[in-house]
């Protein structure tokens, strides 16, 4: 295999050998579910959804687990300043994180553990720290003692001695040292007792760190392939993952792979910050597709920096080459192209598009392979070569596919609500295209001409072609 991958431990791009010859496991750190989505957030799902779609395409069997963290001290906090149980809070925003994740074309994960339902898995992996001499308990609490592990630091290029104290924690007068981090937290007074489980150290709830090790290796193993998520996960969160997992004897995730931030004013988009654009509100005012093309056409190492303007010139851009897809197929027949890179049983991804997947998952490449075969696609077209439309019209839409944009693909055309008034807009122009053709029937051609001019002012165009009337939405 040919992919090679950036991983954040060796600070390079590294040839990706996966743990097991033709099978991919891979963990993505999914949202604290403390409010409902922005753009920043679904990123890092949209990012890793187009690196297995490519591993697939690939013809590699991957295994993606992707968790919700559903308790912590943001979702207690919010839950109780609203007057709601923190499970309920919880739960209606794992529910607008899932609505986020299926609006925009992203496949569900194998696996979508939740952080509340493991918490055996994490006091067994405690159980295994205390043994090893890597963790204490102290008065309800439990910490990992970082002077314990040597190679802390070593994810995030850090030494011991230059790392500030903890900050998840208000008890840090029971730790050893200041820099070590909280595994368990006990209950504290005034908590819901519904926030809290036994354990041999008394009630309490788990550490956000402890639980993405604990999941991992139920779901993964002790030693996996690639570890992902976003940028600002590295430090602490990863490196106390990884930490407290090779502490425990495992190997854990032999790639690390980080995505860059969406930033609004320059600014990485923070519910703390305020500066956040919600997916929910987005979809209001782009099509969903739209803004994955957004997302996903940028490198994902890159910082995208949102703005109404490049939101608009994505859109913009996405919608060429639906037309094209649309003209072609038209003109040819849509075909049955899967995602996975094939056509009907024969390979046709362009040598290009597979070098920038493969070089580092370069989706900017990639695209512009997409383009660059549309270009291609309109010449033939415009020169009646139909053979030549049908092999153009074949890559495209495999191409498309693995980057989860394929204009035929039932996700962007019968997607909830927004499948519903498509095919409404589509009936609406259907008819008012028949009574046309019919006032030309009776050379009417003034009525002709109105109800053309008409659809023109609502922005759909309308042209006659020796295949029949075609009408395609005006950017």
């Amino acid at each position: 295999m040919s992919l090679r991958l950036y991983d954040t431990a060796a600070r390079a791009v590294r040839d990706f050998t996966p743990l097991r010859a033709g099978r991919v496991s891979m963990y993505v750190c999914g949202l604290t579910v403390q409010g409902p989505p922005h753009i920043g957030h679904v990123r890092a799902a949209l990012v890793f959804d187009v690196l297995r779609r490519w591993l697939t395409a690939r013809r590699f069997e991957v295994t993606y687990v992707r968790n919700i963290t559903d308790i912590d001290d943001k979702i207690l906090a919010k839950a109780a300043a609203a007057g709601e149980p923190w499970w309920a809070w919880a739960y209606d925003n794992e529910r607008a994180c899932t609505r986020a994740y299926d609006v925009l074309g992203v496949l569900p994960p194998s696996y979508e553990p939740r952080a509340t339902g493991h918490v055996p898995e994490m006091v067994e992996l405690i159980e295994r720290l205390i043994a090893r001499g890597h963790a204490y308990a102290a008065d309800g609490d439990v910490y990992f003692d970082v002077g314990s592990f040597p190679p802390y630091g070593e994810l995030t290029g850090q030494k011991l001695a230059d790392l500030q104290p903890a900050a998840d924690t208000e008890t840090d007068v029971r730790k050893r040292d200041p820099r070590d981090f909280a595994l368990w937290k006990a209950h504290k007074p005034g908590e819901p007792e519904t926030a809290s489980w036994p354990t041999p150290w008394g009630r309490g709830r788990p550490g956000w760190h402890l639980e993405c090790s604990a999941m991992a290796e139920k779901y993964l193993g002790a030693e996996f392939d690639v570890h992902g998520g976003g940028l600002d996960l590295r430090f602490p969160h990863h490196e106390n993952e990884q930490a407290q997992s090779r502490a425990a004897g495992d190997g854990f995730a032999r790639y690390w792979v980080h995505n860059g931030w969406v930033t609004l004013g320059g600014e990485k988009m923070s519910k703390s910050l305020g500066n956040t654009a919600l997916v929910d509100e987005v979809v209001q005012r782009v099509r969903p597709v739209e803004l994955r093309y957004y997302l996903v056409a940028p490198h994902y190492r890159s910082t995208i920096e949102f703005t109404e303007a490049a939101l608009e010139e994505a859109g913009a851009a996405y919608r060429r080459l639906e037309s094209f897809v649309r003209r072609a197929g038209e003109r040819v027949g849509s075909g049955a192209v899967g995602w996975d890179g094939a056509c009907t049983g024969k390979p046709v991804l362009p040598a290009d598009f597979t070098a920038a997947l493969d070089d580092d998952l370069g989706t900017p490449a990639a695209v512009a392979a997409v383009h660059e075969m549309v270009r291609e696609g309109n010449t033939a077209l415009a020169a009646g070569d139909d053979e030549a439309v049908a092999g153009a019209l074949g890559a495209v839409r495999a191409m498309l596919g693995v980057l989860g944009l394929d204009p035929l693909d039932p996700q962007w055309t019968r997607a909830g609500d927004g499948g519903r008034l498509a095919d409404v807009t589509d009936g609406l122009v259907s008819l008012a295209l028949e009574q046309r053709a019919a006032a030309r029937a009776r050379k009417d051609y003034a009525a002709a001409d109105a109800i053309r001019d008409q659809l023109g002012a609502l922005g759909v165009q309308v042209e006659d072609t020796p295949q029949g009337t075609r009408w395609e939405l005006t950017t």
